[in-house]
């Protein structure tokens, strides 16, 4: 692959992969970039066609050779950039090579990358042939296992962070006790924890062609210690509005839930944009997969208002320790996780610069009276 790749160079690429033993082959591809190898293999108008020689032994011949991790990687060196429909047809056969609870691993592999290059970004945009989609879609429904786990689903403005309404706290605060609230969620309810890395950020903020806001927000996330990661983004048409940001938001969730029928799905979100009517609209058209929905109220929503949205399962919380309780009492954590995210919120909040001495007593009493009901 030095310098110039002919033709012969290319017969002995393929010559030594194909000879190669299980594990020479996977120790060959980890160790080589793919995304040039399938830029240096090439189909020739007159001549060999070592390209789809190359595609048929890795996703076809080979394939079940493949680790997961590899075979993750090899999607997204044929994800990168432009994908024509031959690249498309291999990812589908690589999908379809798999089944059970090893489908499920290989999605959260693809999913696990902390860019824009995840599994929707994939399946809704770059297989562009509705009839691979489909196909795929349509193995994922098939081979889907209950897993008994839940995706924890996230806004970021006024959610993880004041950024939009939220004047009670300083500009870009991340909320006292919101990274461990996460956790808990990720780690379930019961005495085994589930996999880590199921949070998902589905955000109005809007998406490019090219995915540098998505990236940079995921970036932006990693430094305030957020884990691994994914985001669905929103859209500039939908900005304005909060039917318009709850229409984006449920558009988003409507295809991500067909990535992961196996999975249930808890919300949290915020009263300032939108996230109430998202939250009653996933509940509403998926009842039994939607476990519960969190409402961090930034505009003081009455008692009254919030305990009939309660009855509906979305729940309005002050404090993430409120939150935590909503959530051990719904059961989508443990109650020791609530115990955890109390301390985790009492020594973030130590940490905040208040503006002003009646701001900090004033989030200090919310706090106190969240852990009380915790019994902490």
């Amino acid at each position: 692959m030095t310098g110039h790749t002919d033709r012969n160079d290319e017969r002995r690429i393929l010559d030594l992969l194909a000879d190669a033993t299980t594990a020479e082959l996977n120790h060959l591809l980890l160790n080589v970039d793919l995304n040039r190898l399938l830029s240096d293999v090439d189909d020739r108008v007159v001549g060999p066609d070592n390209l789809t020689t190359l595609l048929d032994l890795l996703c076809v011949k080979r394939a079940r050779e493949l680790s997961l991790p590899l075979r993750a990687t090899l999607v997204a060196a044929l994800q990168r950039g432009y994908t024509p429909q031959t690249f498309e047809r291999r990812v589908r056969e690589l999908f379809l090579g798999l089944h059970g609870r090893e489908l499920t691993e290989f999605k959260n592999l693809l999913d696990g990358r902390g860019s824009y290059h995840d599994l929707q970004q994939l399946l809704f945009h770059d297989v562009d042939d509705d009839a691979l989609r489909q196909d795929i879609l349509a193995h994922i429904f098939r081979e889907a296992i209950p897993s008994g786990e839940n995706k924890v689903l996230s806004d970021i403005d006024d959610t993880f962070l004041a950024n939009w309404k939220d004047t009670r706290y300083p500009p870009k605060t991340v909320y006292p006790g919101v990274l461990q609230f996460y956790r808990e969620l990720d780690r379930g309810p019961g005495v085994i924890p589930g996999r880590e890395g199921d949070l998902t950020f589905v955000s109005a903020r809007p998406a490019d062609p090219l995915g540098f806001i998505e990236d940079r927000t995921l970036a932006t996330l990693r430094e305030h210690g957020v884990g691994p990661s994914v985001m669905l983004s929103g859209a500039f048409t939908h900005l304005l509005g909060n039917a318009r940001i709850a229409a984006m938001k449920f558009e988003n969730f409507s295809r991500y839930i067909q990535l992961y029928p196996e999975y249930g799905f808890v919300f949290t979100g915020d009263s300032g944009q939108g996230d109430v009517a998202f939250g009653e609209q996933m509940l509403s058209a998926y009842p039994e997969q939607v476990r519960a929905v969190f409402i961090h109220d930034v505009v003081d929503t009455p008692e009254p208002v919030r305990q009939q949205w309660r009855d509906k399962r979305i729940f309005f919380f002050d404090t993430y320790v409120g939150a935590a309780m909503d959530a051990f009492e719904v059961g989508v954590i443990a109650l020791d996780g609530v115990a955890r995210v109390a301390r985790a919120a009492q020594e973030d909040m130590a940490r905040v610069p208040f503006g002003s001495e009646a701001q900090r007593q004033a989030r200090l009493a919310e706090l106190s009276r969240d852990l009380r009901r915790a019994d902490i």
